[in-house]
């Protein structure tokens, strides 16, 4: 029997779910973002729908069912020769955070925290809305807005752990002016779907800001690195970056032991490569977009050349609405951000994971259909064509591999949804 997806409990016990926590943000009476070990976060949402109307609407934000491409935007000229593959982009730039410090500790350049600085400083923004390590347990996230450049200092380097930012979105609507955003590409589309429920969110929406996105580990997967780094004490862990510091820097993991505080590395190859991404949420092997189309702007690694050890890091910037081409200007102009134009060729060597991605998207979802596994939507987003360039034996992998997973990962079955109590330690301040 097919699953039915309804409700958002229906989504979470699916599989569908991207953990991106804007149902709760729409509902909050009703749903309550958890975390659970083996998925990530996620939403616990009444078995019937809910009560409240508010708990039924929230599925027209629900990146997990359906993402549907950006509307053409009236004046703007999106470069052609990208469109298909990677949405609407205007400009292409490379370049990085102007202030050394925030360079250093960002994960490719600091353009996204220095973006969000200017915003913050310079652009009329109240705030920024993003995720941070979570005080009491730092292996976890929380949402937090910020409202100075202190704490986006201190959250720079990317987050690989499960993240619910569109939780926090009520804190956009009741601020008095309008906020900076910062999340993975399904955090912005769920930002984006949630507008026209809440008039107060789309009026102070002021600039999303996509991060590349490869995928989220569970929080399993970030125990298995911080175990592989020999931190058994989940409470005993002070710290957790997990790369940043250099490009793409170590991850590394601060512990509080009986001898005072102990440091331990690990490379970004060993930590991602090796353990983060055999983690990942079954959501992110059937995402169409992995670079933000429905943001402001997208950031993420270029990729395009070998990288020596000691260069400092640098950001590929896809401009993609007329409003974040407004939004880096500005920021370049007041010296927040240094970057100059780059040929658009250099986004396809960059990532050309992400392309393949794309076309084997189309397969998988082809046999998770046929099936009679709960598939998610993409509108106006092109992925048969790119499903055509690959190989046969890419092909042939995608969809045996498919196969595989859903006997594996039980994708015809209802899974429980159990939250996960983690193991605390000292609240910092």
């Amino acid at each position: 029997m097919r699953l039915e997806v309804l409700t958002i409990r229906d989504v979470a016990e699916s599989q569908l779910c991207c953990g991106c926590g804007a149902c709760a943000s729409i509902s909050p009476d009703e749903i309550t973002m958890v975390d659970a070990l083996e998925f990530g976060r996620r939403p616990v949402a009444p078995a019937d729908g809910g009560k409240d109307p508010r708990t039924r609407e929230a599925m027209k934000a629900c990146p997990g069912v359906e993402v549907r491409a950006r509307a053409p935007e009236p004046g703007a000229a999106p470069i052609e020769s990208l469109r298909d593959a990677w949405g609407p982009i205007l400009e292409v730039w490379e370049g990085y955070a102007a202030e050394p410090a925030i360079r250093f500790a960002g994960s490719s350049g600091g353009a996204a925290s220095a973006l969000a600085i200017w915003g913050v400083e310079r652009g009329g923004m109240h705030g920024l809305l993003h995720i941070a390590a979570r005080k009491d347990a730092p292996y976890l996230n929380e949402t937090v807005m910020s409202t100075d450049r202190g704490p986006i200092l201190a959250a720079t380097g990317s987050r690989y752990a499960p993240a619910s930012p569109c939780d926090g979105l009520r804190m956009i609507e009741d601020a008095p002016g309008p906020c900076v955003f910062i999340g993975k590409p399904c955090d912005v589309a769920a930002a984006e779907m949630a507008r026209p429920l809440r008039p107060a969110l789309d009026r102070n929406l002021g600039l999303t800001i996509a991060i590349f996105c490869a995928g989220t580990p569970s929080t399993q997967g970030t125990i298995d690195m911080l175990r592989a780094m020999g931190v058994t004490d989940l409470s005993s862990v002070a710290s957790v970056r997990y790369r940043g510091n250099g490009w793409p820097g170590l991850a590394t993991v601060r512990s509080r032991t009986p001898d005072g505080i102990v440091e331990r590395t690990m490379t970004y190859a060993d930590s991602w490569g090796g353990i983060l991404q055999k983690r990942r949420q079954w959501r992110c092997y059937i995402c169409a977009d992995h670079t933000g189309e429905l943001a402001d702007i997208a950031v993420g690694d270029p990729w395009y050349r070998e990288i020596p050890e000691d260069e400092p890091g640098r950001s590929l910037i896809l401009v993609r609405t007329l409003r974040g081409k407004k939004a880096l200007a500005e920021a370049i102009a007041a010296g927040f951000i240094a970057a100059e134009r780059a040929d658009p060729s250099i986004l396809v060597r960059s990532q050309p994971n992400l392309l393949e991605t794309r076309g084997a998207v189309w397969g998988r979802l082809a046999v998770l259909r046929l099936l009679g596994a709960p598939a998610p939507r993409f509108p106006g987003m092109p992925m048969f064509r790119w499903w055509l360039k690959l190989s046969l034996k890419e092909k042939g992998r995608s969809t045996i591999g498919t196969v595989r997973r859903i006997v594996r990962r039980r994708l015809t079955q209802r899974v429980r949804i159990e939250p996960w109590t983690p193991p605390v330690g000292e609240r910092r301040p």
